[in-house]
């Protein structure tokens, strides 16, 4: 497999390895695991063989007026889109590890189509025992077109999820930093403490001495 170009788009060639053997092959990334507040967020995106969608890229360095149009494009492009979530509740209960490992089977169940081959996005295999094959890919989403296609799929509906949350919980400004430790959020959690949304597990969210949760 050819070497890909520091800045070059992601390519299909994990995918065509796989599509070589008649294999359906799902992309799948997570977003929001170092939030403090809101769930973590796992998308799975099966691309079609026969056509290519231009312009993907990892979410994090697209604007988000990019990506929610690719997100949009995605969702009449892709064979099947699958999302799963697992609350803040969830990750205060099991744990980070466990809960990415729900979330992760949620956006693979929720596929309409079930895949032989799942690309995962870094070196840890978070759907181990759970189905089809996997090949894991560091820096997936730079590499991988199915994996960066999952990784704006996650990023703008775990948005959506913040910025609808952000009037029940204003202090924090949800909608500006969707739950990370921006100014904004570390200002409220000194000035209110933390509310229902955050993760009261986490060291510095435990540390807050107030908690007030009709925020």
């Amino acid at each position: 497999m050819a070497a890909t170009v520091p800045g070059a788009p992601p390519s299909l060639d994990h995918e065509r390895r796989w599509w070589a053997n008649g294999a359906v092959v799902a992309g799948i990334d997570e977003v929001g695991r170092g939030a403090w507040a809101g769930p973590v967020t796992y998308a799975a995106v099966v691309l079609p063989r026969d056509r290519r969608m231009y312009k993907l890229r990892d979410s994090k360095v697209l604007s988000p007026e990019v990506r929610a149009q690719l997100a949009g494009r995605l969702r009449t492009f892709a064979l099947g889109i699958g999302i799963g979530h697992a609350s803040n509740h969830e990750i205060d209960r099991l744990g980070m590890s466990a809960a990415m490992r729900i979330a992760a089977r949620r956006a693979v169940d929720a596929l309409p189509v079930w895949p032989d081959v799942c690309l995962l996005d870094g070196a840890w295999d978070f759907l181990a025992g759970h189905g089809a094959q996997k090949e894991l890919i560091v820096r997936g989403d730079a590499y991988s077109a199915s994996i960066a296609a999952a990784s704006i799929v996650a990023k703008v509906a775990r948005d959506r999820l913040m910025i609808a949350a952000c009037s029940r919980h204003s202090p924090y400004r949800f909608s500006s930093n969707k739950g990370y430790p921006a100014p904004d959020h570390l200002a409220a959690l000194d000035d209110a403490g933390p509310c229902a949304l955050h993760r009261h597990s986490w060291a510095p969210i435990a540390s807050q001495r107030q908690i007030r949760l009709p925020w």
